[in-house]
C-alpha cells in the first residue's frame, strides 16, 4: 500500500513538473504576449510563447538562466526558483532602447532589423492604441518621420522623404494598393485601411522597387492586419477585442470589434469598424485667413453664400464610413498554411474641401463639389510552404483581386449641371515569393510578381431642375489597361560576425493600352500604347562592431512608369487650368545614397541618424502644352490653359532624420524624432525651383510615463514655416489654402501643438484611453492642406480586451 501510495505521489509529481507552464504578459495592458522567445544555456531548451502567453517549462526544470526576449520589450533573465516565486507569471516592460527586431517589408521576408540597410520606421500595436488614430494617414503620422497632407477631412496623403501620391508606394498584407489611377495630385486611398483592424505598420524609406517595383520611390508603406491564432494545445482559443470611441473636434464616432476563433488547425477572424465624422472645428488661435466665414447653401432654386454662425466650423466636411474584414487560416501541418483574407471599406459622400472655399471673381466657385462613396475591395489568397528543398526554404504564393471605385461630382456656382465621373479600376495580382539560406552565411530572396489592372470611366452632366442627363468627357479613357510583369533577386551575405552585405535586382516590364473618345475633345490622336521596361537595383553594408552600434551605407533606384492617369487623364488641375492626354511617355528613374549611424547606450538610452541624397531622372510633371496647336481649351465652360504630364525635368531632393530615446528615473521616458528636407526641381527655362512635396522640416517630442497599469504621453508635434520664396510654384497658385505675408504673399507658416494621452488598464479585460490634442487651440493648417487641422480635441474610448 505504501508503494503504492508513493509510486502516485511520484506520478503526480512528475506530471505537475510536466505541466507547468509560465504566463508571460505586458505589464500595463495585462495582455497576454504571443511569440516571447525563453530559452536556456544549461539546460539547453527553447520555447515561444503561443496566443495565450504561455510556453511549456517542463525542459527548463532548475536552470539558472532563463532568458525572455520579445522585440519591443525589456530583455530578462531568471532562474527557475524566481520564476516560481512569481508564480509563474512574468509581467514585462516595453522598451525602444534597442537596436534590434524584426521587419517583414524590407526583402518581403522576415528579417533582423540591424541586418537591414535601409531606414525603417515600425508602428506597433500598442502605440496604436495609446494615440488612437483615426484614419491609417494618422497612424502613419504617430511615427513622427512622415508629413500628412489633407486636401478633406475624409484625406490623407502621406509625404516620404520629399515624394508622395504616386511617387510612395502602398502595400496591405504584401500585395500592392497603388492602381493604374494614382495620380501626382493628393491621394487619399490610404484611409481605405483600417487602423483598428492593423496589427503593425512598417515604413521602409527610401526606393523599394527592386521589391515592389512601379512607384517605389520615396518609399513603401507596408500595412500588417491582423491575424487569427491557432490554439496549439488545449481548448479552441477566443480571443477579441472591441473599442467604442469619441472625439470632440469633429464629434467623432467609432465603434470596433474583431473576433479569433481558433483550432489546432483552423483559425478565423471578423473585424469590423464604424466612423462618423461631423464637421471639423478649428482652433482660436491663428491666421483669421483660414476662417470658414460663409459657405454654400441652395434657397428657393438658387445658389446663396450663407453666412457661418460659427466661422471655426468647417462646414461642410463631415463623412462617415464603414471597414470589414474577414480572414481564415488553414495549417494542415507544420509546413504547410493556407489562408484566404476580405478586405471592404465604403465611404459616404466626401466634401472636397478646398474646392469649396475657393473663390472666383470675389464669391465662391463651386456650389457643390464632394467625391462619391470610395469603396475598396480585396480577395487575397495566401498559400506558404516551408521545408528545406534545393531550390527554397520557405515559398509563398499570394493571388489578390482589388476592385477600387472612386468618383467626382461638381458643379460650378449659379451653374445648373452638375458634372458625375465615376471610375472603377480592376486589379490582378500574383506574387511569388521564395527565401533560400546556404553555405550558413548567405541567403537569398527572389520571386516574381504580375500586376494586371484595367480601368472603367464613365460620365455625365446632370440638370439639377430639369433631371436631363447629358454626356460628358470622362476623366480616363474607358477600357483602358495597365499591366506590369517583373523578376527579382536579393541577396544577402553575413561576411564575418559583424558585417552585413546587401544587394538586389529587378527586371520590370510595363505595358499600356488606352482607346481615346474624340468626341469632346480635338485629340490629334485616337489611342495610345505603351511598352517600356525598367532595370533597377540596391546595394548596402551594415556593420556592427558590436550590440550597441549599427553603420549602414545604402545605394538604391527606383522607378515609376507612366500609368493611366499620366498618359490619359482630363481633368482640371487648377482654376483656369486644364490637364490633357500625353502618348508620349517613358519611365522616372530615382537614384538615392543613404548613410545611417545609430547607437545605443546599455538600456539607458538610443539615438540615431540618416542622411540622404536623391536624385530624379526624366521625371513625370505637369507643363504647358498645346492641343492640336491650341495653348487653350474650353473645360466644363471654362476657358483653361492647356497643360500634359511630360518627362520634362529633373529633380533632387536631400535631408536627415534624426532621434533620441532616453530611459529616465521613476518610469519616465523621452523621446524626439527630428526631419529636414529640402527638394529642388528643374523647370522649362533651366531654373530651379522648390520641390511641392519637399514639406518643412518636422517633428515630435514624447515624455512617456508608465508605472503599474498606467501609461501617459505628454508631446509636442511641430512643423517649420515655407516663406513664399520657398513655396513651390504649384502652391503659389493656391492662395486661398495659405495665410498671407507682410507683403500679400501667400505663405505657409510655423505651428505646433502640445498633447497629453493616457491609458488605464482598468482590469485585466478593460482599458480606458483617454487624451486632449492641442491643448492650446492652435488655428493651423499643415503644409499644402485644405482643410484647417482640428483644435483643442477632448478624446475619450473604451476597450476591452477578451
Amino acid at each position: 500500500m505504501q508503494k503504492r501510495l508513493f509510486s502516485l505521489l511520484t506520478l503526480a509529481l512528475a506530471f505537475s513538473v510536466h505541466a507547468q507552464v509560465l504566463t508571460i504578459k505586458d505589464k500595463i495592458t495585462h495582455q497576454p504576449l504571443e511569440s516571447v522567445s525563453v530559452y536556456s544555456k544549461n539546460p539547453s531548451a527553447f520555447g515561444v510563447t503561443d496566443a495565450r502567453g504561455n510556453v511549456a517549462l517542463s525542459r527548463f526544470t532548475n536552470a539558472d538562466s532563463i532568458h525572455i526576449d520579445l522585440i519591443g520589450y525589456e530583455h530578462g533573465i531568471y532562474s527557475y526558483k524566481q520564476l516560481e516565486e512569481k508564480r509563474f507569471v512574468l509581467l514585462l516592460n516595453e522598451t525602444s532602447i534597442l537596436l534590434n527586431g524584426m521587419v517583414v517589408s524590407a526583402v518581403r521576408w522576415a528579417q533582423e532589423l540591424r541586418e537591414v540597410p535601409n531606414k525603417i520606421a515600425a508602428i506597433g500595436s500598442s502605440e496604436t492604441n495609446l494615440q488612437n488614430p483615426q484614419t491609417a494617414a494618422d497612424l502613419l503620422g504617430t511615427s513622427g518621420e512622415i508629413l500628412i497632407q489633407k486636401s478633406q477631412l475624409g484625406g490623407g496623403s502621406p509625404m516620404i522623404r520629399g515624394f508622395a501620391t504616386n511617387r510612395v508606394l502602398i502595400a496591405v498584407d504584401g500585395v500592392r494598393m497603388n492602381t493604374a489611377i494614382f495620380r501626382g495630385g493628393n491621394l487619399q486611398n490610404v484611409i481605405a485601411l483600417d487602423p483598428l483592424a492593423t496589427k503593425n505598420t512598417e515604413v521602409v524609406f527610401g526606393p523599394g522597387s527592386v521589391n515592389y517595383g512601379s512607384d517605389a520611390i520615396g518609399g513603401v508603406m507596408g500595412f500588417h492586419t491582423l491575424t487569427p491564432s491557432f490554439s496549439k494545445n488545449g481548448p479552441p482559443l477566443v480571443k477579441g477585442t472591441a473599442t467604442l470611441r469619441n472625439s470632440s473636434a469633429s464629434f467623432e464616432k467609432t465603434g470596433h470589434a474583431d473576433l479569433s476563433l481558433g483550432w489546432q488547425k483552423w483559425a478565423f477572424l471578423s473585424s469590423v469598424t464604424y466612423t462618423d465624422f461631423d464637421d471639423l472645428k478649428m482652433g482660436s488661435n491663428g491666421p483669421d485667413e483660414y476662417l470658414r466665414r460663409e459657405f454654400q447653401d441652395r434657397v428657393n432654386g438658387q445658389d446663396v453664400a450663407a453666412k457661418n454662425p460659427n466661422p471655426k466650423e468647417q462646414a461642410a466636411s463631415g463623412y462617415s464610413q464603414w471597414n470589414l474584414m474577414q480572414k481564415i487560416r488553414f495549417e494542415p501541418s507544420a509546413a504547410w498554411n493556407f489562408s484566404y483574407a476580405l478586405h471592404y471599406s465604403a465611404s459616404t459622400e466626401v466634401p472636397r474641401y478646398d474646392r469649396l472655399i475657393e473663390y472666383r471673381r470675389g464669391r465662391l466657385r463651386s456650389a457643390e463639389w464632394y467625391y462619391g462613396p470610395q469603396k475598396w475591395l480585396m480577395n487575397a489568397f495566401n498559400l506558404q510552404h516551408s521545408g528545406k528543398s534545393g531550390w527554397y526554404d520557405s515559398a509563398r504564393l499570394t493571388l489578390a483581386h482589388q476592385r477600387s471605385e472612386e468618383s467626382r461630382h461638381d458643379r460650378n456656382f449659379g451653374d445648373t449641371r452638375l458634372n458625375h465621373r465615376t471610375e472603377t479600376v480592376h486589379a490582378y495580382t500574383v506574387n511569388f515569393d521564395f527565401d533560400k539560406s546556404f553555405r550558413k552565411r548567405h541567403r537569398l530572396f527572389y520571386g516574381a510578381e504580375v500586376v494586371l489592372n484595367r480601368v472603367g470611366s464613365v460620365a455625365s452632366g446632370e440638370n439639377i431642375e430639369s433631371g436631363a442627363v447629358t454626356p460628358i468627357s470622362t476623366r480616363y479613357p474607358d477600357g483602358s489597361t495597365w499591366n506590369s510583369y517583373a523578376a527579382y533577386l536579393n541577396y544577402r551575405c553575413n561576411a564575418g560576425s559583424k558585417v552585413v552585405l546587401q544587394s538586389g535586382l529587378r527586371y520590370n516590364l510595363v505595358t499600356l493600352d488606352a482607346e481615346f473618345d474624340t468626341r469632346f475633345f480635338p485629340f490629334p490622336f485616337t489611342s495610345a500604347s505603351l511598352n517600356t521596361s525598367a532595370l533597377t537595383g540596391s546595394a548596402g553594408v551594415v556593420y556592427n562592431p558590436d550590440d550597441s552600434w549599427n553603420f549602414s551605407l545604402n545605394l538604391s533606384s527606383g522607378f515609376r512608369a507612366p500609368n493611366i492617369d499620366d498618359v490619359g487623364k482630363v481633368f482640371d488641375s487648377e482654376p483656369g487650368a486644364v490637364v490633357v492626354p500625353n502618348p508620349d511617355l517613358k519611365p522616372e528613374y530615382a537614384y538615392n545614397t543613404e548613410l545611417g549611424i545609430a547607437k545605443a547606450f546599455g538600456s539607458l538610452a538610443k539615438a540615431d541618424v540618416a542622411g540622404y541624397f536623391t536624385y530624379l531622372d526624366d521625371a513625370l510633371v505637369r507643363r504647358n502644352f498645346k492641343l492640336g496647336g491650341q495653348d487653350s481649351i474650353v473645360y466644363d465652360g471654362t476657358l483653361s490653359q492647356v497643360q500634359a504630364i511630360q518627362n520634362a525635368a529633373s529633380a533632387h531632393v536631400y535631408g536627415i532624420q534624426t532621434g533620441i530615446e532616453l530611459n529616465l528615473p521613476a518610469g519616465f521616458t523621452l523621446s524626439s524624432r527630428f526631419n529636414f528636407q529640402k527638394g529642388k526641381e528643374e523647370l522649362d527655362d533651366g531654373s530651379t525651383a522648390p520641390l511641392r512635396h519637399a514639406g518643412p522640416w518636422f517633428g515630435a517630442t514624447h515624455l512617456i510615463y508608465r508605472r503599474d497599469r498606467l501609461k501617459a504621453d505628454l508631446y509636442a508635434v511641430y512643423n517649420g514655416e515655407i516663406s513664399f520664396e520657398e513655396l513651390a510654384t504649384e502652391e503659389r497658385g493656391k492662395p486661398h489654402l495659405y495665410a498671407v505675408d507682410a507683403n500679400g504673399n501667400p505663405y505657409s507658416p510655423g505651428w505646433h501643438t502640445l498633447n497629453l494621452k493616457g491609458q488605464y488598464q482598468v482590469t485585466d479585460l478593460l482599458m480606458l484611453i483617454a487624451g486632449v490634442e492641442n491643448l492650446t487651440d492652435q488655428r493651423y493648417r499643415p503644409y499644402s492642406s485644405g482643410i484647417v487641422a482640428p483644435g483643442r480635441n477632448f478624446i475619450a474610448a473604451l476597450r476591452t480586451d477578451f
